[in-house]
């Protein structure tokens, strides 16, 4: 006798009761069955794309640190479970789906959030907390969606309301506003963020100045695209904003022009390249290599470690010298007097050598010596050569110099004099 598996016709499962029954239900393992199925071809896709594409970047939003841990894993799972759904349906009743797309649906707003505010402001205190903020409401929405009393709890703020002018505004306008604010603002900053990594690869000295000064342009300006969309989404009239935007000019020309200058000195660095990322300065008396180039200030770092935030507005303003601007080679001299009984051609045989054993000293400018000048108690003898890497540091290789000098003088028995000074008694 032939017999067959008889599939229950769906029903409600609305209460607590009607939970229980589905889950009862032996389809269920039919559910888990073809969850797990989903669960392995969503991880099958992800490593084939993220093998394709050479996603092996740890700050990557879409593939994370091991491809489940990114944005794409629970977004491709949350594809295959909702068509995966949708062929069950017919067939019996679903429950087993109906828990897992609100908690899939939580989590791809969760990774994608955190992912995003990570690589947007990676090196911000405050963005934790903002992370945990997004992870409370995704999944504090999950299980009012998933126990259906979602429904309930927005009718229920739906019925709290104010007017505000001629507008009439509840707290579910305000919740579902600022949601929609944040959501914007989010896909603004992963923009911005993916175009600032591609225009910064592989980029570097000037180019890296130019490509900077273009990624913050951009930022700026979905930053504020997103901020017009997200204050639409929320209700504000924009054109009510004219006459805060009249204050802010005026605040501007008053009480926030140093501040102002600063950033616009910072667009005209970028965009004129006078200074760019990586060149040898000295401003202020302060010389050192510039780090970064902000839209506020320039951070010049020393060989000694110290860094000095420079306000833009100052390199503008005042004289900088820039040892790399048109020619990264930088020319050094040491002086150093010998007796007026030495043999010169010896002494500047003797101090060219020293300077061609140190292998930083370039040979093409090659170095040159100088009887610079009849001194007081000796020959004054110039020693000058060029070197390119000044990155690594100057005073160290001059000090290289001054010591190879120091024992050829001293292994060749010349003299370096002494002040003489003679007194006359009566």
């Amino acid at each position: 006798m032939a017999s067959s598996l008889r599939i229950p016709a769906p029903r409600p499962i609305d209460d607590m009761d009607g939970w229980l029954a589905a889950f009862a239900q032996p389809t269920v393992l039919v559910e888990l069955l073809v969850l797990a199925v989903c669960v392995g071809l969503a991880w099958g896709l992800v490593a084939l794309l993220r093998r394709a594409v050479g996603g092996h970047d740890s700050r990557s939003i879409w593939f994370g640190k091991r491809g489940v841990d990114g944005a794409l894993f629970p977004l491709v799972l949350l594809c295959l479970g909702y068509v995966a759904r949708s062929m069950l349906d017919p067939l019996m009743t679903v429950a087993v789906f109906k828990v897992a797309i609100p908690v899939l649906v939580a989590l791809v707003v969760i990774r994608v959030g955190v992912k995003v505010l990570r690589v947007a402001f990676e090196e911000a205190r405050w963005a934790r907390s903002l992370e945990h903020t997004i992870s409370w409401v995704a999944w504090l929405a999950m299980v009012l969606w998933v126990s259906g009393l979602l429904p309930v709890v927005l009718n229920e703020l739906d019925q709290i309301t104010w007017k505000v002018g001629g507008a009439t505004l509840s707290v579910r306008n305000v919740i579902e506003g600022l949601l929609t604010a944040g959501a914007v603002l989010i896909i603004t900053l992963w923009i911005s963020s993916a175009l600032e990594t591609r225009l910064l690869r592989s980029a570097t000295g000037g180019e890296l100045s130019l490509r900077k000064a273009v990624s913050n342009a951009t930022r700026a300006l979905l930053l504020f695209v997103g901020l017009m969309l997200a204050l639409s989404a929320v209700g504000i009239d924009l054109t009510a904003l004219s006459v805060l935007g009249g204050a802010v000019g005026v605040g501007i020309g008053f009480g926030l022009q140093k501040l102002a200058a600063n950033y616009i000195s910072g667009f005209v660095i970028l965009a004129e390249r006078s200074m760019r990322i990586g060149d040898s300065v000295r401003v202020d008396n302060f010389e050192g290599i510039i780090t970064q180039i902000n839209a506020r200030y320039t951070v010049v770092r020393s060989q000694a470690g110290r860094e000095s935030i420079v306000p833009n507005e100052l390199l503008i303003t005042s004289r900088v010298e820039n040892l790399s601007l048109a020619d990264s080679h930088l020319h050094q001299t040491t002086v150093v007097s010998v007796g007026y009984d030495s043999d010169v051609d010896q002494v500047m045989d003797l101090l060219l050598q020293a300077a061609l054993a140190q292998d930083r000293v370039l040979r093409d400018p090659a170095p040159a010596v100088y009887l610079s000048a009849f001194g007081t108690d000796g020959l004054e003898m110039t020693l000058g050569y060029w070197v390119r890497d000044i990155e690594k540091g100057q005073l160290n290789l001059r000090s290289d110099v001054n010591r190879a000098v120091l024992a050829a003088l001293r292994a060749h028995q010349i003299e370096i004099p002494f002040p003489q000074r003679v007194i006359h008694t009566r």
